[in-house]
């Protein structure tokens, strides 16, 4: 299958690789080409933003969640009717999860989907040590196609003329671009990275911004040329798998303070027959009619408390649907909210749903990041006791008050102390801050959605909740 792709890395965090893919989604799209986006790693903001920029649905490559085999197939999937895949890097070109090589990097993604890498570095205050930086990260892994470069943060023409010269005749790579900083561009910033696209209301403008300093300052034919060389891939895309839940109905939470979804997830959902109904804890009364299970997503419900609060229809709904037995999963915003209390950063304290008896807190600094395994410590929706499962923190918020025995699972790696308890557990309800990317916890997700069908032969989901 032929795809022309290319990855855009960056030799560290910060260089600008977000900025830069969207202004490059944007520049392409003017062009009318169809742009497929991806993201590396577990971001679900930035996917957000290329999802504005590209008007296609970006998706996460995540090759520690997910197998190389796995990767490949969701690329495959996504990428094969459109007119060029670009691929966003996670950190630094060779950063991957934590003591394990390259598992999780961009570097493996791109080696996977044997894709040209254009690297992005920082120009600022370098001159001939940019040849040396970057033929570092040429030759680091040679089985890593570092095909073109772009210079960030240039201060003059004089600047830019001199990169060139130092990185294509002492590397023979060529300068694709050279940006110079504009203070009038700006990409607005929240505790978790940029702010998601669901609230900034100046996107469009940005993009605009972008796009035309990307059609000045970067040689859009090259790149595009560049990806036409990516070779031919095997197509190994699988039959799709059986619907075995058709006729599952499942309420997911979604809207400005939820929005925290892997959109493969979703499509997993949809694969196994599932139909979603979505919902606004913002803004709706009342969960859909005849739902058999409920699913609350992560996002930023600390950003919506005084709404989130006062909405006291939809927190009775949610308990009634409690009491009845509906099944219901969230994860990191979602366990916030169905907590008992949640206290902001400036101290003043909103009363969530109460279905989970902890109390969270915002805090200053980040509370966890990284990659987990997380075992269940008994049996619940989500399968039998000691079954583990892999997923990702990154949140700023704690929570106190939560029975030990009561906890979801016992977590290693991130930032915390290995075998942690973590998250909530009891009867048809399970909470976490770890988020679990589905397809590739098929067995945990198929023990939820059997609760959930099981839940609609019993007969007790025939009218609204």
């Amino acid at each position: 299958m032929r795809i022309p792709r290319i990855v855009i890395a960056g030799t560290h965090s910060g260089v600008g690789k977000t900025t830069l893919t969207l202004g490059l989604l944007t520049a392409l799209r003017r062009r009318n080409l169809a742009v497929q986006p991806f993201k590396v790693g577990p971001d679900y903001i930035d996917p957000g933003l290329h999802h504005v920029a590209a008007a296609r649905i970006s998706h996460n490559l995540d090759s520690w969640l997910g197998t190389p085999a796995e990767v490949q197939q969701l690329f495959l999937r996504q990428a094969k009717d459109c007119d060029l895949a670009l691929v966003e890097g996670v950190m630094g070109l060779f950063d991957g999860a934590k003591g394990q090589g390259e598992v999780g990097s961009t570097a493996q993604v791109a080696k996977l989907l044997q894709a040209p890498v254009v690297l992005v570095f920082s120009a600022k205050g370098l001159a001939r040590s940019a040849a040396a930086l970057v033929h570092g990260y040429k030759t680091f892994d040679p089985m890593v196609r570092i095909a073109g470069v772009i210079a960030n943060g240039i201060s003059s023409e004089r600047h830019r003329e001199f990169i060139r010269q130092t990185v294509e005749e002492e590397l023979g790579l060529p300068l694709l671009g050279a940006l110079r900083k504009n203070n009038e561009i700006i990409m607005p910033e929240r505790h978790l990275g940029l702010l998601p696209a669901t609230e900034n209301i100046a996107l469009q403008q940005v993009l605009h911004q972008l796009a035309f300093a990307i059609e000045e300052q970067v040689d859009l034919d090259k790149i595009i040329q560049l990806a036409q060389t990516a070779p031919e891939l095997e197509n190994r895309l699988t039959v799709a798998v059986a619907r075995k839940f058709t006729g599952v109905n499942l309420a997911v939470a979604k809207d400005e303070a939820f929005h925290f979804y892997y959109q493969d997830s979703l499509d997993y959902l949809t694969e196994q027959g599932v139909t979603l109904h979505f919902f606004s804890p913002l803004r709706d009364c009342a969960l859909p009619a005849n739902c058999h299970g409920i699913y609350i997503g992560g996002g930023f419900p600390e950003e919506f408390l005084p709404i989130l609060a006062a909405n006291q229809a939809l927190k009775a709904n949610l308990q009634l649907a409690y009491r009845k037995g509906i099944p219901m999963y969230a994860e990191c915003g979602g366990l916030m909210y169905l907590c008992r209390s949640i206290c902001s950063l400036n101290g003043d304290e909103y009363a969530g749903v109460g279905l989970v008896p902890g109390s969270v807190k915002m805090g200053n600094r980040l509370a966890a990041l990284g990659y987990v395994r997380a075992k269940l410590r008994k049996p619940c929706l989500l399968g039998d006791a000691g079954l583990e499962l892999k997923g990702h923190e990154f949140h700023w918020s704690s929570i106190s008050g939560l029975p030990e025995e009561e906890a979801l699972y016992q977590v290693t790696g991130g930032r915390g102390v290995s075998g942690r308890p973590e998250g909530f557990v009891k009867g048809n309800l399970a909470a976490s801050y770890v988020h679990l990317h589905f397809r590739y916890n098929p067995q945990a997700m198929g023990s939820f959605l059997t609760a959930c069908a099981e839940y609609k032969k019993s007969g007790r989901s025939n009218h609204g909740e």
